[in-house]
C-alpha cells in the first residue's frame, strides 16, 4: 500500500472514530491500557468513592444547618460543598475522560444550587417556589441518572440509577423539613437513612467502574 493510500485510510478511520464519539454523549474510552500505565488500587478507589459521596451529604447537611440558622459559616460551607461536586467529577475522569468528568460536575453543581433554592424558599415559607424548585430538582436528578447510565449501561442500568437519585432527593428533603420544623429526632433519623443510602450508591458506582474498567484497577 502506498503512503498516500495509507494516509487516506488512516484519515477515514479517524473520522469514523470522531463520528462515533460525537454520536454518544458519554462513551467510555475504548483504548487498551498501556503496559506501563499506572493502575489504581481497587480497595483504595472504593474507599475514595465512599469518602466523596459522604462528603456530599455531610456538606449538604452543614449548608442546610447554616442556611436555616443564618450562621456565619454559610459561605464557607457553600464553597466546600461546591468543591465536592468538582471532586466527584474528577474521580471519573481516568475512566471516562475529562469532558465526562466536567459534565458530571456541572450537573452536580446544578443539583446543589437547586437544593439551595429549595432551602431558601422553604425557610421563607414560599410553598409555590419550593414546589417549582423541586420539579427542577427532579429533572436534574433524572439527567444525572441518564448521564451515568449512558456511561455504563450494563452496570448502571437507567431505572436503577433514576430510582437511586430520586431516593436521594426524598431523603434529603426529609432531612431539610425535619430540621426546618425543629424535629430534631426526625432530623437525625433522616440523616441516618440518607447516610446508608449514599454509601450504597457510592458502592454501586465504584463496583460498576471496576467491572467496566478492570484493566485500570488492581
Amino acid at each position: 500500500m502506498t503512503r498516500s493510500r495509507r494516509l487516506g485510510v488512516l484519515s477515514g478511520t479517524v473520522l469514523s472514530i470522531v463520528a462515533v464519539a460525537l454520536a454518544t454523549s458519554v462513551a467510555p474510552r475504548a483504548e487498551a491500557a498501556k503496559a506501563d500505565e499506572p493502575k489504581i488500587e481497587r480497595a483504595a478507589f472504593h474507599d475514595a468513592m465512599r469518602k466523596l459521596w459522604e462528603d456530599h451529604i455531610v456538606w449538604t447537611r452543614v449548608f442546610i444547618t447554616s442556611a436555616l440558622a443564618d450562621l456565619p459559616d454559610k459561605a464557607a460551607a457553600t464553597e466546600r460543598l461546591l468543591k465536592n461536586q468538582v471532586d466527584i467529577g474528577n474521580a471519573i475522569k481516568p475512566f471516562y475522560g475529562n469532558a465526562a468528568g466536567d459534565k458530571l460536575s456541572a450537573l452536580l453543581k446544578d443539583h446543589i444550587l437547586i437544593a439551595a433554592d429549595i432551602v431558601t424558599a422553604a425557610k421563607a415559607g414560599q410553598t409555590p417556589q419550593v414546589e417549582s424548585a423541586k420539579k427542577r430538582w427532579v429533572a436534574n436528578a433524572d439527567e444525572i441518572a441518564a448521564f451515568l447510565s449512558g456511561a455504563n449501561p450494563q452496570h448502571w442500568p437507567a431505572p436503577e440509577m433514576k430510582r437511586m437519585m430520586r431516593e436521594h432527593l426524598d431523603l434529603t428533603t426529609a432531612e431539610l423539613m425535619a430540621r426546618l420544623n425543629k424535629d430534631w429526632a426526625g432530623d437525625v433519623a433522616a440523616y441516618e437513612k440518607l447516610h446508608m443510602q449514599i454509601l450504597h450508591m457510592a458502592d454501586m458506582l465504584a463496583d460498576g467502574i471496576a467491572r467496566q474498567h478492570p484493566n485500570k484497577l488492581m
